[in-house]
């Protein structure tokens, strides 16, 4: 039997089960068999459901004299789970009132009302835990300091049942002058009301489903969801010869995308957690596996060799009538959702928690909306090449696009590369070899656009086309764009994808940079101080980290360390949640903390400290400890740091900035996480609130 051209290219073969269908046939049975898997998961999710949440909460407020009252909280705990008392340490799982920045106004202590239980968890190392049952009352003093109609904040508490243990935020509004919770009739505010918009527990399965529908259109300006667009029109090149295989093609990649993204994902973060996909996007293997596969499609598009399969595998793939290409479109799809997840995540992350108010099924609608969103242009770009070979033939313009790709490839491969360099320090590329290989790359595929660089398989070009031309002219000036960065330009356009700066030797805008930094710190406001001028350098890991925290001359890289030298200083402290692999970080520090506002204020009124949450660094023996969240071995500096993320604020995605006091406590009630919008002026916003809460807790 003849083999085709497109069973060659088959990458992953199976026994297929599915015989070949016209476009039409194929999407009705798909869907008759789609639509019964479909509807019979959400059932039993629904049938599944249990409460959101452990503990139901009841919000009110009595005045107890001028400027003062009682914030009361009643919580009912779901049978089983044993909810910590707020006397609880801060290290260990505990319960806590925040009342928002917004409101001049001051916690003064709690009060707590039930039947307060004692015992050593061994989840925690026979830690003595103290914890209620059923239910407790919090009685909150609140201070005023101007006017306020309402108090609003959050409870955020936690809960063990078993060995799980749940954390949680409740969100609370409440009137000044209403009764008591245990009065209280419809002045009642119960959880989820009259809180802000992003809280969806009172929101319909519509809005979790539009939120994250916008979610996923926002994803597709992101770095690694932006590389797989090459790869996906290469990859689907050789495959839709016809419209009927373009359309066949495109429908299912965009079900696959789907199907990934609502199911796998939605189980994966169920069972292991948000961060679990992110991980494995991150992961040092992984990365280097993606940066073999593109370079072996880039070479192979530029024509160096043919990416065949075994006679005797193209031979059942071809018997079989395709279901071949139909597993390799899904094995694609699976590719682009394990990349994309490190630069989703933060994205993704926080929508499932958003969705997560809606029980099991808020968490399924929401990865479908963003699935949706993501399946919709991409399979627009896996239908571009049927249009392709309708315009020209092989060895033609068509020839002339898939080296164009092969040469991106090659360009992003470097990407997945740098992933694994910088965060093993093995300093193999560095930000400028980086930078010179892609000016290499760039430049070349400009000379092969106006006809000066050919391959072997390329057709002769007897003119230059107006097409060719404007493609050529982008090329080259990207190549002219990149250049300052030899010198250490920031290049903000492109600053997800490279190195991070600290990486390259000669960095003239780091230098001028200090030098400001330098001429402006014997003029520090220390408006946030205490009036003590101690400095203390940070010492540990400062010989394999790199700050990338432009203009701050001393940044700290080990939570302890930079505490004790906000103490010294009398200033608070930011801390940076980040990551060597976080594209967002990348783009974040480069758009927003470059700036010359941003950068004067946490020069001058804080200590900082990036803490990577995937340093590969292990921590001494003595240092090593048992994770009181969920039990594992903390053994590295990445895991630790993500562990103080995570008990500590809640959270677990970068980047992630959030001001503390001396005691570490949050001086704002929600951090600040990436933002699209890339808005300066609200970031300097909330570096001010956190200097005003500060200056207030130290006038204590």
């Amino acid at each position: 039997m003849q083999q085709t051209s497109s069973s060659k290219q088959e990458l992953v073969v199976v026994y297929p089960i599915v015989y070949y269908l016209k476009p039409i046939d194929y999407m009705k049975q798909l869907l008759s068999f789609l639509i019964p898997f479909l509807t019979l998961f959400a059932f039993r999710a629904d049938a599944q459901e249990q409460s959101p949440k452990p503990v139901k909460w009841q919000f009110s407020a009595e005045k107890k004299g001028d400027q003062e009252y009682v914030l009361h909280l009643k919580g009912t705990v779901d049978k089983g789970y044993a909810l910590f008392s707020t006397t609880m340490g801060e290290d260990d799982p505990h319960t806590r009132v925040v009342l928002d920045s917004s409101i001049k106004a001051t916690l003064a202590g709690i009060t707590e009302q039930g039947k307060l239980e004692t015992r050593k968890e061994p989840l925690f190392d026979n830690l003595d835990i103290k914890y209620f049952e059923n239910e407790v009352e919090l009685l909150a003093d609140v201070k005023l300091h101007g006017p306020a109609g309402k108090l609003t904040g959050a409870v955020s508490y936690m809960a063990l049942k078993g060995g799980e243990v749940v954390q949680e935020d409740e969100k609370f509004s409440v009137e000044l002058g209403a009764a008591p919770a245990d009065k209280a009739t419809a002045a009642d505010v119960t959880a989820g009301k009259d809180v802000a918009d992003d809280d969806a527990s009172n929101k319909s399965l519509w809005w979790i489903f539009l939120a994250s529908f916008g979610g996923g259109f926002i994803a597709l300006i992101t770095p690694c969801v932006f590389s797989m667009i090459p790869i996906t029109v290469s990859f689907f090149t050789k495959r839709s010869q016809t419209r009927a295989q373009g359309i066949r093609n495109a429908f299912t990649y965009s079900v696959s995308i789907i199907l990934i993204y609502t199911f796998l994902g939605f189980l994966i973060t169920k069972i292991f957690g948000a961060s679990a996909l992110n991980a494995l996007a991150s992961n040092g293997i992984a990365n280097m596996i993606f940066f073999v596969i593109f370079v072996l499609f880039g070479f192979s598009f530029l024509g160096a060799f043919e990416i065949n399969l075994p006679s005797s595998w193209a031979n059942v793939s071809d018997s079989k009538a395709g279901m071949g290409s139909m597993l390799g479109i899904f094995f694609m799809a699976l590719t682009l959702a394990i990349v994309s997840f490190s630069c989703t995540g933060p994205i993704l992350g926080n929508l499932l928690v958003l969705a997560a108010r809606g029980g099991n099924t808020g968490p399924l609608v929401g990865m479908f909306g963003f699935s949706l969103a993501l399946a919709i242009p991409f399979s627009l770009f896996a239908l571009f090449p049927s249009m392709l070979n309708k315009i020209g033939k092989a060895g033609g313009w068509l020839n002339a696009v898939k080296v164009t790709l092969g040469f991106l490839e090659l360009a992003l491969a470097l990407k997945f590369f740098s992933n694994v360099d910088m965060a093993y320090h093995w300093n193999l590329l560095d930000r400028e070899i980086f930078l010179a290989l892609w000016i290499a790359i760039f430049a070349l595929l400009t000379l092969y656009l106006i006809g000066k660089l050919k391959f072997s398989h390329d057709s002769d070009v007897p003119f230059l086309s107006v097409t060719r031309l404007c493609f050529a002219i982008v090329t080259f000036t990207f190549v002219i764009y990149m250049l300052p960065g030899m010198w250490g330009a920031p290049l903000k356009g492109i600053s997800g994808f490279l190195p991070h700066e600290g990486s390259q030797d000669f960095n003239l805008n780091k230098s001028l940079t200090d030098i400001q930094a330098s001429l402006e710190s014997g003029a520090g406001s220390g408006s946030t101080g205490s009036g003590n001028t101690t400095m203390i350098k940070p010492k540990k890991l400062v010989d394999i980290l790199h700050s990338e925290i432009p203009g701050v001359e001393h940044v700290f890289f080990d939570y302890e360390e930079a505490l004790a030298a906000a103490k010294a200083s009398g200033k608070p402290l930011m801390l940076d949640f980040t990551g060597h692999t976080c594209v967002n970080c990348r783009k974040f520090e480069k758009s927003v903390l470059s700036n010359p506002a941003v950068m004067k204020i946490l020069r001058n009124d804080f200590i900082v400290a990036s803490l990577y949450t995937d340093e590969k660094t292990s921590l001494p023996e003595a240092e090593q400890y048992v994770s009181k969240f969920d039990g594992s071995k903390v053994k590295n500096v990445g895991q630790k740091n993500q562990d103080i993320e995570v008990m500590r604020f809640n959270r677990n995605s970068q980047p992630y900035y959030i001001p503390v006091d001396h005691e570490g406590k949050p001086l704002v009630n929600k951090g600040y996480g990436y933002d699209p919008k890339e808005d300066v002026d609200a970031f300097v916003k909330y570096l001010e609130s956190a200097k005003e809460e500060f200056v207030k807790r130290q006038g204590k």
